[in-house]
């Protein structure tokens, strides 16, 4: 059985500027996205991994290439459609956790069920089910400034996964942690990916974050330049992910 395409990456180019002084920041990318990949991109600042983040999950458009989304091209579709898409096939981990504050742990977690008229018996079940995963079973009750900084970006990774998206997108999602409750998320994001739960691309800049992933792409000048492939060791993966680092900057 061959494995299902989640995203499709056609020459993706993006131009910011007038015409006349235009700056190129994607050249040309292509890239597909399987079912289950755990995919990691770094690059240098101004590398263009924002903006290629920023296309992927619909926040900005391309000037050039298409972005197909489990088979529907994202950059030609309307407002509207785009909605339904976010809501129903893309789950976001951003580096500030984005909980809501007057909600519990719980609540926050359910939110996205809830906003689709999920039952109130079906939302706890699932939430609980996340939550014992992440290691935030008993701590669902509290608000999220009873939390510390990493059990609030665990609540905020179950809560991207609680709708079983098509596609994880992560945004530096330990940059705001330290190395601890940063081990802590990435083993988690690690073990639902690994059990077939989840398909994650993360943008990094940390050669330990992308260590966790399956393969890494390394994005410099507007264009993937290298893929590195994980082996058996994770810390050999990440002394490879370092020298490659090292070479690039050379």
């Amino acid at each position: 059985m061959s494995e299902k395409k989640v995203v499709e990456i056609k020459n993706l180019m993006k131009n910011y500027g007038a015409k006349d002084f235009q700056t190129t920041v994607l050249k040309g990318i292509d890239l597909t996205i399987f079912e289950h990949d755990f995919i990691a991109i770094m690059g240098p600042s101004g590398s263009g991994k924002t903006t290629f983040l920023n296309i992927l999950s619909t926040i900005d458009k391309p000037t050039q290439g298409s972005v197909l989304l489990d088979g529907n091209d994202i950059t030609r579709m309307q407002n509207k459609a785009l909605s339904k898409l976010r809501r129903d096939k893309i789950g976001f981990i951003f580096q500030d956790y984005s909980l809501l504050d007057t909600m519990t742990l719980q609540d926050n977690i359910a939110l996205p069920l809830s906003l689709n008229n999920v039952s109130n018996e079906l939302c706890i079940q699932k939430t609980e089910e996340l939550s014992r995963t992440f290691g935030l079973k008993e701590h669902l009750k509290k608000y999220p400034y009873q939390l510390s900084g990493g059990q609030k970006q665990r609540g905020a990774a179950c809560r991207a996964l609680i709708t079983k998206p098509e596609i994880i997108f992560a945004d530096e999602p330990t940059g705001a942690l330290d190395s601890k409750s940063s081990r802590d998320l990435l083993e988690c994001l690690k073990e639902v990916n690994d059990l077939g739960q989840a398909t994650i691309l993360m943008v990094t800049h940390d050669p330990f974050c992308a260590s966790y992933a399956k393969d890494v792409y390394i994005l410099s000048d507007g264009l993937i330049q290298c893929k590195l492939s994980h082996g058996e060791d994770r810390k050999e993966f990440y002394d490879r992910i370092i020298d490659m680092q090292v070479l690039q900057q050379a």
